[in-house]
């Protein structure tokens, strides 16, 4: 079976396309404003080589649309927007699948927390935060859900609880981690993993949102599904990326995730539809 080429930075691209995106939406903001625009991002990664569209709902939330004057009407509406935008780059492209991004709750949070698991929620209450959205992108028409980012082990279970409420929705879930053997809040990645192993819809657990250099171990033990970013480090103080993203590298670092079994692989932050036809030119 051919490994699957996933999507880079949507919110990366979009920004080289000329948006701001300053607050704290971050690229759910375009869904109001200017939905064309993420249409047309989705599309050039299609062109580029991948075969999945992760949708604009990562810091989409029915409670961050409220505290931003929508109402909570217009607030589902413009989640249910994201998966259509991404089935019409699609369609256009003639091929691939969409996966309605599922952030977790610290991309609401805005405060780093998705890299940290430091919560203000135990398990039940991001079972409840996560809920409705959840639940309006399973009746989305997407092709399955990315639970991405995933930073803490209660935030995983709050997940693999909504996920037995709805067995005929596939996933994949994907979490952040610290190093070569755990998630952000420094539960063992193997764990994580156990987690899900009794959800059949579950297609595939694996790490986004993570530096390269972690993820060979990653795969080792277990990781299947894998998009790290670009391996560059953000300066909160300069608020500014430091070092440098080269696709060509990227490209061949994918390649070799695919040989130590990774079935699924693409880019998070920083990456760019460059990085993704390097991926597509190493494994057609």
């Amino acid at each position: 079976m051919h490994p699957m080429v996933l999507d880079g930075g949507l919110a990366t691209h979009l920004e080289s396309l000329g948006c701001d995106l300053s607050d704290d939406l971050w690229s759910a903001r375009l869904l109001a404003d200017d939905p064309g625009v993420i249409r047309r991002a989705h599309l050039d990664y299609f062109r580029a080589g991948a075969d999945v569209a992760t949708t604009a709902s990562y810091q989409a939330s029915v409670p961050g649309f409220v505290r931003h004057g929508l109402s909570p009407g217009e607030a589902r509406d413009l989640i249910r927007l994201s998966v259509t935008l991404a089935l019409q780059a699609r369609d256009e492209a003639g091929h691939g699948l969409v996966a309605a991004s599922v952030g977790p709750y610290g991309a609401y949070l805005a405060n780093g927390a998705e890299y940290t698991g430091d919560y203000d929620l135990d398990e039940d209450g991001l079972a409840e935060w996560h809920r409705e959205r959840f639940g309006i992108l399973a009746g989305s028409g997407a092709d399955l859900l990315a639970c991405e980012t995933i930073p803490s082990r209660a935030e995983a279970r709050a997940l693999a609880r909504l996920l037995r409420e709805t067995p005929s929705v596939r996933a994949w879930i994907s979490f952040s981690c610290r190093d070569g053997e755990h998630i952000s809040d420094g539960t063992p990645f193997e764990e994580c993993l156990a987690i899900f192993a009794g959800l059949p819809q579950v297609v595939a657990v694996g790490v986004n949102c993570t530096a390269p250099r972690f993820v060979p171990d990653l795969v080792r033990r277990g990781a299947a599904v894998v998009y790290p970013n670009s391996g560059e480090k953000w300066d909160p103080v300069n608020r500014r990326w430091l070092g440098l993203a080269d696709p060509v590298e990227f490209g061949e670092a994918a390649a070799g995730w695919v040989s130590l079994g990774a079935r699924s692989v693409g880019g998070c932050c920083r990456t760019t539809p460059a990085h993704i036809r390097e991926i597509r030119s190493r494994l057609t």
